[in-house]
């Protein structure tokens, strides 16, 4: 296994990437090689979803047997490694697809963007707020495409919807509902157990606290605090997205969160600068990954490439069948070809995707924001700006977490 210290070569390399077109211009038939990192569930359908303008050539996975069963599934004949720097180091990946667990995202992006390879990027993109701004700030330094996997954002069906609220179709908005999506969980304590063959353990921890390896944090590290913010920022990437891009709020965030004394257990409510209330009190069902949107003129609930609205026919131009069943086709809810097509794309002609990494990171910080406010169980201000609490120095904690040495943030990022 490779250490997982980056060597003097690297950490040049990384401090003077070049600001380049991968491999020069495209032309017309050109396929853009990609290097998948992270080869677990969603990377494998990620990989099986690549659109024809885009190839696989390599991929890495800190678990490398992952990545030999992905390329022998497939008869593949990429490039494999063990480390994904190692990936970043190869001139023959123009582009990566960054696939791995939620803890494990942040630090690889940013390697990503200093190596000079446009990047997309599984949601949930952070796991606290402040590595989020600093991914966005690598981003735009080395000038890279940077796609977050929000799919939605690339569903006619939503971005008519959004747009339908966003200019005022529902008149004045009233309040918005959205699901009460559970937190992770605290310090698991479970016992060792053998670490398996190819695995590198530590590697896979990232910046988190060293601990013993169990199963159960492996395979469940969804569900764990350390490593994730659970369906806050698992569905509640999706469905805090759309909020956003309904609202017109991309570029910034709500100023007032408090917990709802009104509501189901653990519900939170946010408040925007233009008055516009949040609740998330509503139980997981039909509106995981969209929210309901009240105005004066009536309601509509956005969800995956669909919507209602109260009364019926609100909206009177629909996208055609045909771009409404395509998200529907192979795997329906996990779908996300044409949101990477639209990458690739984007990659080509060097323009901004339909979710970039700032609209990524402001929406997930949302999720963040929720978590933090369920944990202090009082009313916090936040300054959407600066990305801080007003006047709270214990909430402001809880913007950052500390990194395990060896697994920093690039300091020149």
């Amino acid at each position: 296994m490779m250490s997982n210290k980056i060597d003097r070569r690297q950490a040049l390399q990384c401090a003077v990437a070049p600001l380049f077109l991968p491999r020069s211009v495209f032309g017309a038939n050109d396929r853009v090689h990609v290097g998948i990192i992270g080869t677990g569930g969603r990377g494998n359908l990620l990989i099986d979803q690549l659109p024809e303008k885009g190839r696989i050539v390599a991929a890495a996975d800190c678990f490398f047997q992952r990545c030999q069963k992905a390329a022998a599934k497939r008869q593949a004949d990429w490039k494999l490694y063990d480390d994904y720097r190692r990936l970043l180091d190869s001139k023959d990946v123009d582009a990566v697809i960054v696939a791995t667990h939620d803890h494990g995202r942040v630090r690889t992006c940013i390697h990503a963007c200093q190596a000079g390879k446009d990047v997309y990027a599984e949601k949930p993109l952070t796991v606290y707020i402040e590595e989020g701004r600093a991914l966005v700030k690598a981003a735009r330094k080395y000038k890279r495409v940077f796609q977050v996997g929000s799919q939605q954002r690339s569903m006619a069906m939503n971005r008519i919807a959004c747009e339908f609220v966003r200019k005022g179709g529902l008149g004045k908005i009233k309040l918005v509902q959205a699901c009460n999506y559970t937190s992770s969980k605290r310090d698991p304590g479970l016992p060792e157990e053998p670490v398996p063959a190819t695995l590198n353990w530590d590697m896979w921890q990232n910046f988190t606290a060293a601990r013993p390896y169990n199963k159960k944090l492996h395979g469940g590290w969804m569900g764990w605090w350390d490593y994730s913010g659970g369906e806050m920022t698992n569905w509640g990437a999706h469905g805090l997205d759309m909020i956003q891009c309904a609202l017109g709020t991309d570029g910034t965030g709500p100023v007032e969160w408090w917990p709802l004394e009104d509501g189901p257990k653990d519900s939170i409510g946010f408040r925007y600068a233009n008055g516009v209330t949040v609740r998330l009190d509503q139980p997981p069902g039909p509106i995981m990954g969209g929210a309901t949107f009240i105005g004066e003129k009536g309601k509509i609930e956005i969800i995956r490439n669909n919507f209602r609205t109260e009364p019926r026919g609100m909206i009177k131009e629909l996208p055609s069948r045909e771009e409404v069943q395509k998200w529907r086709d192979d795997v329906a809810l996990w779908q996300a070809r044409y949101h990477m097509e639209n990458w690739l794309d984007c990659i080509r002609t060097r323009a901004t995707p339909v979710a970039d990494v700032e609209i990524g990171h402001r929406s997930i910080s949302i999720a963040h924001l929720a978590n933090i406010t369920r944990q202090l169980n009082r009313k916090l201000q936040w300054n959407p700006r600066k990305e801080r609490f007003v006047g709270d120095k214990e909430a402001n904690r809880m913007v950052n977490r500390p990194r395990r040495k060896g697994y920093e943030l690039p300091v020149k990022a």
